[in-house]
């Protein structure tokens, strides 16, 4: 039965767990500081609140929410369905490829956490997601100006040169602070906030903003001047009240939008905003998009999009730009991430998840034209997401926002009909008393608590398994490398840690336990283009090795004309 307690203890969950999850990170035991850490903080939230669903929702939100529950199960049992039939290890596909971790468990993780917010009804609820996210953008600001004013102390590798944030990429803090923004203007523009507020906001706004320029990722820029022009929207509807102001604004941001367009195809007066990395994206879209058509109902498998890469790409990416050497493990855009981790059944049920949230916005749209900071707050920091995310990578950090914000819109529409049919308590006494019995035994927080503890258990296997191998890799001693290298529940191998197990013993003379691993790399994952050039290349392979690892390679890579080259 559907209780207020039950409602309370998700939204408490999401006010604690979402953040948590976006900032958690660990440096000195992994060498993986970011996403096995957030996969694991994933697992407890999600299964958590699934739990108080399925324990506490009762029929009446069972029935209300089935289409959005009907699609959930639908992308889930895609998303099995594409693991079972995918060529690559079955450990890739549910736990994701290393510095990923984007696999069936991630994916089964979100669609939880979307579903456990349709508990929520209350205003106080749905505005504790968004204080939630600001939370993690506050402490994400001060950790970013200190690091431009004093250096980074977090001792971890950074390539970039940029900040980092708490995701370990300047494209995910970019995008994440133009969330941020949003919401604190989102806040600003409502009548009842207070000067002192609007002060704050504006300030930190200003600084947070500074850092999406430091961070030189144009993401960042656009999800910024796009939630600020939605939010602009909200305002302009309620408080001029005209519709001939509102489709002015509209005609002005769509022209603008136009021109932005045009500039990342290099054309029109905001040329300047395309950057290299934005062919390199349609190169990665197409090779995508190939896997999807090439496998049209199984995919090629979760978070594999790395092992086919080089098949599906095309003559010119091979040979011109991005060129042989340049390989990426993601599409750079979730959607077609998805039609070609599952193809078509995964892409369709996904974008049925988001069609329904977008329905939601529409029916509060056309039923209310007044200001709600925390509706207009959530409506701008789900469409920022989902802008990014087709120009982007999947990040458990910032992914958690989306899927929360799709499951709270849709709540967040059914509470606010004046004719919402809630769900009833029975009202006979011996029912009622039963009830009240189970639920002080049963209660919310024990259910949230066992579903977390489950959820650890499943989402932990990949942290763990790095824990291992950099405690072994800076001990220095060969028999806990090997040991590291065994697969089990808590050290599921991976094809880039064999990979890198073969150069490791190679490069310290250690030859015949390097080749026995990068035997086993080409056993556990014979798609895996590095396992065998790793093969190729060691002084005790035999020729015929030799042979057939050029020959493994070719096939990996058919459009390379020298897959041997350094």
């Amino acid at each position: 039965m559907f209780t207020k307690a039950s409602e309370k203890t998700a939204s408490l969950l999401i006010l604690v767990g979402a953040p948590f999850v976006c900032l958690f990170i660990t440096l000195e035991s992994v060498t993986d500081p970011v996403n096995a850490t957030k996969l694991t903080a994933a697992g407890a939230l999600g299964f958590a609140l699934f739990s108080i669903f399925i324990a506490f929702a009762g029929k009446g939100n069972f029935l209300q929410f089935k289409y959005f529950l009907i699609a959930a199960c639908l992308f889930l049992l895609a998303s099995i369905n594409a693991a079972l039939n995918s060529s690559s290890p079955m450990a890739q596909n549910i736990y994701g490829a290393y510095g990923r971790n984007t696999g069936l468990v991630a994916y089964s993780v979100l669609s939880m956490v979307a579903i456990g917010a349709l508990l929520l009804r209350s205003e106080s609820s749905f505005s504790r997601i968004i204080w939630g996210l600001q939370f993690a953008g506050l402490v994400n600001v001060i950790y970013c100006a200190w690091v431009i004013l004093f250096g980074d102390f977090l001792s971890w590798n950074n390539p970039y040169g940029n900040i980092l944030g708490l995701f370990g990429n300047p494209n995910f803090i970019s995008a994440f602070l133009g969330m941020f923004i949003t919401t604190l203007m989102a806040f600003s523009v409502a009548k009842t906030a207070s000067w002192k507020y609007r002060v704050v906001a504006v300030l930190v706004g200003a600084i947070a903003f500074y850092e999406v320029v430091d961070s030189h990722s144009i993401q960042g820029i656009v999800v910024t001047a796009g939630g600020i022009a939605i939010v602009g929207f909200f305002a302009i509807r309620a408080y001029l009240k005209n519709l001939l102001f509102t489709y002015g604004y509209l005609l002005a941001v769509g022209i603008v939008g136009v021109f932005a367009i045009l500039g990342t195809l290099q054309k029109g007066p905001l040329s300047f905003v395309y950057k290299t990395s934005v062919s390199l994206r349609g190169e990665y879209w197409r090779a995508g998009l190939t896997m999807g058509m090439d496998h049209p109902l199984t995919g090629v498998g979760m978070d594999s999009y790395g092992d086919w890469y080089r098949r599906a790409r095309s003559e010119s990416a091979a040979t011109v730009l991005p060129g042989p050497k340049t390989v990426t493990n993601a599409s750079h855009n979730v959607v077609i991430d998805f039609f070609a981790y599952g193809g078509w059944p995964l892409l369709l049920a996904y974008l049925a998840m988001l069609t329904l949230a977008a329905i939601a916005i529409v029916k509060v749209l056309l039923r209310t034209k007044s200001y709600n900071p925390t509706f207009v707050a959530m409506v701008s920091a789900w469409t920022c997401y989902e802008v990014q995310s087709l120009i982007s990578i999947n990040q458990i950090g910032l992914a958690i926002w989306g899927w929360l914000l799709t499951g709270a819109l849709i709540a967040y529409e059914y509470t606010t009909r004046s004719s919402t049919s809630q769900v009833k308590a029975p009202t006979a006494g011996p029912v009622r008393s039963k009830q009240s019995v189970s639920t002080g035994v049963i209660s919310p927080q024990l259910v949230a608590g066992v579903g977390a503890l489950i959820g650890i258990l499943i989402a932990v296997p990949p942290m763990s398994a790095d824990t291992k191998w950099r405690s072994a890799t800076s001990s220095g001693d060969a028999t806990k490398v090997l040991a590291a290298l065994d697969s089990g529940y808590l050290s599921p191998s991976d094809s880039a840690r064999y990979a890198q197990a073969v150069q490791l013993f190679a490069s310290n003379n250690l030859m015949e336990q390097a080749h026995d691993i990068a035997l086993k790399a080409i056993e556990f994952n014979p798609d895996y283009f590095d396992a065998w050039r790793v093969l190729y290349y060691l002084s005790n392979s035999t020729e015929a090795e030799k042979v057939q690892a050029q020959e493994n390679m070719k096939r990996l890579d058919p459009r390379n004309p020298d897959v041997l080259a350094p």
